[in-house]
């Protein structure tokens, strides 16, 4: 199984698994400017050399071999679960990607064949009933998790806690998790405990936000697009997540964490 979604800079300063939806551009921009000095040009996913990724062959002994004798810090980043649900549908669902085309092929046409998602189009400002669609999608999204159809759980709707935890059962530990809702905290922290060749001033690091623009904007508050039936999904589907990242899930409209993340609670619960 190895270490999946796992980066590490080349100078072995930090190595990061990555949670999709929680700033995981920024996180592969600073971390790849810790090492040369400058950005890398594009988005930080499609480099394939100045950082060691686990999919890239290449750099599959590296990481082993630093993850499992836990050689250099370790951390990972979580967003809320309303928001990052949220975040997913406008940017994969709704959105158009960089080649210009809809996420994955047809998976659009599916939703809007078999759950009546509506996604709007570009030439028309993206107009449609923004909380009917969305709820819609978060039946799919269930879907693919309970069952796995119509198709497989995207990366990007997949439960953080999975994520999180194929780093822990493959024999990583974790020294830091953080939110993005406290972005600078926490990176400041993970930055503040590592030797880097090269120095990073939080301050002056831009956000790489990738799928910004590229779609529709959310018309409505975050609780909006939630009543009793969606959140009852929401329960089924990311109960973890909430619980092991310190989330509320009994309002929608907090999305800031309501206690102190226990890195030894997440390893014994994600280790299993």
């Amino acid at each position: 199984m190895g270490f999946p979604g796992t980066w590490m800079t080349e100078s072995e300063s930090v190595v990061y698994r990555v949670v999709p939806k929680c700033a995981c551009s920024t996180i592969g921009q600073i971390m790849y400017f810790s090492d040369h000095g400058e950005f890398f040009d594009g988005d930080i996913h499609d480099a394939t050399s100045g950082m060691h990724k686990w999919a890239l062959e290449d750099s599959q002994p590296k990481i082993e071999a630093n993850v499992t004798t836990h050689a250099s810090y370790a951390f990972t980043c979580v967003r809320n679960p309303y928001t990052r649900i949220l975040s997913s549908f406008f940017d994969k669902i709704c959105g158009i990607q960089r080649n210009g085309k809809r996420y994955r092929g047809n998976l659009v046409p599916l939703l809007i064949q078999k759950y009546g998602v509506e996604v709007g189009e570009p030439e028309d400002g993206f107009e449609f009933d923004q909380i009917k669609s969305f709820r819609r999608f978060l039946l799919f999204a269930r879907d693919t998790i309970r069952w796995r159809r119509p198709m497989d759980p995207d990366i990007h709707w997949s439960a953080m806690s999975g994520h999180v935890s194929t780093f822990i059962l493959n024999g990583g530990t974790y020294d830091k998790i953080f939110w993005t809702e406290k972005f600078n905290d926490g990176m400041g922290q993970v930055l503040g405990a590592i030797e880097t060749p090269k120095q990073v001033n939080l301050d002056n690091i831009p956000r790489f936000n990738e799928s910004e623009g590229h779609g529709p904007k959310r018309a409505h508050p975050v609780e909006d697009y939630f009543d009793d039936l969606s959140m009852h999904l929401m329960k089924e589907i990311y109960h973890r997540d909430f619980a092991l990242f310190k989330y509320d899930f009994d309002d929608p409209s907090n999305k800031m964490p309501i206690g102190e993340i226990d890195l030894e609670e997440v390893h014994a619960k994600l280790g299993d």
